[in-house]
């Protein structure tokens, strides 16, 4: 992804709605558009935000090419003079974002975009792209550690991915999530983070029997040793032939470390328990039982609740794919227009039949608020400017049921700001860290959920609230236009 030009990575009404600008308005007039959610998805209690490198990446190499000006020439929709204008492009906006790894809410901006309508317009498509597949598949990733309960995930999904984009970036947002390592070693050379196999069938199949191909394997690898145990019999060949193998290997006086058997068909947790008793009865107590075959968390939930003894999970399809929930959502909407005359941004709101669709206008951020725990209690989206003093009480309402509301002394809460700057006049203001420092940021957000909020089915659901002033805007664009 990284040496490629994804300028025309755009939806064409982005385009044809530019050159409506370009000719009919005043193009270099500053609007602030706002990219979110408007729920979680795998009906889950959160989201991961995943994806921002890339998008500084692409606002950096936002440029068009003269092949893409031949290209969109030859669609005989383009104006010359628009053209022109392409040709010589540049982003010079500014954008907000949640940090990457963030923990994040239904409803509240992850990326704020303030720049002039045109070029504000065009990224739209590369953005929800980029950060609507990323976050999707770090959510996915977050779900199924959780189930794991401290146990390593690997993500195994590379052949399964819809191509080698969402395999490779795929992979950087599992990681994310709270993946230990993943099988794509591209992924390893791009974002450097570990990576991890074990052997094929074939592995196995290629020799002329089970032993062979484990003492082969072993001598090889003695410290990343994973016997894949059920090409034919996993009780009555698999486990005993691995069995043997270490015994060799102890015996000739080589260190096994990072040991053990993968089970990839069959009742896992029947036969996890039983590998477990016979590698403890043959004095391999540390060795290691890893698991693969079309895991979600849902499985691995069960699996644990079942007592299975597998400690190493590879889990690949329904992650890398996240198959039971394969979209995000994410959606890009103005929320405000600059007025030149006042100095001021007129607010803006979009309407619909469905109220979950009604937009909130105007130039907002995002505080989070946390209760004497660390935890949780609230998010708070209010406009740009709004001042809060955490030696006074907070009143916080539901923007749906205003009449509930509750009040925090001071002492029982704090509060943070999620939005930085990324870029300002369109040169990149921030640093992204590296992949394993954004992982250890994302385990520390999760921290701040409760567990009540983070269980798998029927989450308790975090209060995305709205201040006095964002919410009085609100209603007030409501009633001027639904004025009869």
């Amino acid at each position: 992804m990284e040496a490629q030009n994804l300028t025309l990575m755009t939806d064409l009404y982005e385009l044809t709605m530019m050159q409506g600008y370009f000719k009919n308005k005043d193009r270099n007039e500053t609007v602030i558009f706002d990219a979110f959610y408007r729920s979680n998805p795998m009906d889950s209690g959160y989201a991961i935000s995943a994806g921002l490198d890339q998008v500084i990446s692409y606002i950096k190499n936002l440029h068009f090419t003269e092949d893409d000006i031949t290209y969109l020439r030859s669609l005989n929709i383009f104006g010359e003079d628009f053209l022109e204008y392409l040709a010589n492009f540049k982003f010079s906006g500014d954008i907000y974002a949640i940090p990457e790894g963030s923990v994040m809410f239904p409803r509240e901006p992850m990326i704020k975009v303030i720049a002039p309508i045109m070029e504000a317009q065009l990224i739209e498509t590369a953005i929800l792209n980029i950060m609507n597949h990323q976050s999707l598949i770090a959510t996915k990733a977050s779900r199924v550690c959780y189930a794991a309960r401290g146990d390593g995930i690997m993500e195994f999904g590379l052949r399964r991915a819809q191509g080698p984009d969402a395999g490779t970036l795929g992979a950087r947002a599992a990681m994310i999530g709270g993946c230990i390592a993943t099988s794509n070693v591209l992924a390893g050379q791009l974002y450097g983070v570990p990576i991890k196999g074990t052997h094929a069938h074939s592995w196995v199949m290629s020799f002329p029997d089970e032993y062979t191909a484990f003492k082969t394997y072993a001598e090889m690898y003695p410290s990343a040793c994973i016997l894949l145990a059920d090409t034919y019999d996993t009780l009555k060949s698999g486990v005993p032939n691995a069995i043997r193998v270490f015994q060799e290997m102890r015996d000739k006086g080589i260190e096994l470390t990072n040991y053990g058997i993968r089970l990839d068909s069959g009742d896992l947790a029947y036969l996890s328990k039983k590998a477990r008793k016979m590698l403890d009865a043959a004095g391999f107590t540390d060795a290691i039982i890893s698991a693969s075959n079309d895991l979600d968390e849902h499985l691995i939930d069960s699996l644990k609740v079942q007592g299975a003894k597998i400690t190493s999970w590879g889990v690949g399809t329904h992650l890398i794919t996240s198959k039971d929930w394969p979209s995000f959502g994410g959606v890009y909407k103005l929320a405000a227009i600059y007025d030149s005359k006042t100095g001021e941004f007129i607010p803006k709101i979009k309407l619909s039949e469905n109220s979950e669709k009604v937009t909130n206008p105007g130039n907002k951020t995002i505080y989070r608020i946390y209760d004497a725990d660390g935890k949780i209690k609230a998010d708070l989206i209010c406009l740009v400017g709004e001042v809060y003093d955490e030696n006074e009480p907070l009143v916080l309402f539901s923007p749906k049921e205003p009449w509930k509301k509750t009040r925090l002394e001071p002492g029982e809460y704090r509060m943070r700001e999620m939005m930085i700057p990324i870029f300002k006049n369109g040169e990149c203001v921030y640093d992204s860290p590296k992949v394993m420092d954004i992982r250890a940021y994302c385990a520390s957000e999760l921290d701040t959920l409760w567990d009540e909020t983070r269980r798998l089915v029927n989450p308790h659901n975090v209060y995305v609230d709205l201040s006095q002033k964002l919410y009085d805007m609100k209603i007030n664009l409501l009633h001027e236009m639904n004025r009869v």
